[in-house]
């Protein structure tokens, strides 16, 4: 398991490795979750994050979980403990930011497609929400 890209209406795809060491059991759970298609928004609290809060039921503990990222970094609300806020909720930072509660940091976008996310993040927060589909880079 190498990691997941991201797919645009438009065709464009943003590759993502999996932080496995890390947070092995967020890696598998989302992974098995796909391909998957979802509207994407902007973030309004949390800096440069790009978002959606309808993963499907992944029963999942906090692992490398922080509510502080570096641009580029993919994180998912644990369902574990009850009472975290953000279970359900997928966000990827293109930029800097902070999160409302701790995530589970999962993954990375590839070096060379950096400035790809970054286009994206940007336009999301100029233009509005966009669909787009995650599939697994070992399909």
């Amino acid at each position: 398991m190498e990691g997941f890209k991201l797919i645009t209406n438009a065709g464009i795809e943003i590759r993502f490795r999996y932080y496995t060491e890390e947070a092995p059991r967020s890696c598998d759970a989302f992974n098995s979750a796909l391909p998957l298609t979802r509207v994407m928004y902007h973030a309004r609290v949390s800096g440069q994050e790009i978002w959606f809060d309808n993963l499907p039921e992944l029963d999942i503990i906090q692992e490398n979980a922080s509510v502080f990222t570096v641009p580029g970094e993919v994180v998912l609300g644990p369902s574990r403990p009850k009472r975290t806020k953000t279970a359900g909720c997928f966000g990827i930072y293109y930029g800097e930011g902070k999160g409302l509660d701790a995530c589970n940091i999962f993954a990375c976008v590839a070096d060379e497609d950096r400035e790809k996310l970054t286009s994206l993040g940007e336009n999301i927060w100029k233009n509005g929400a966009i669909e787009v589909r995650f599939e697994s880079l070992d399909q």
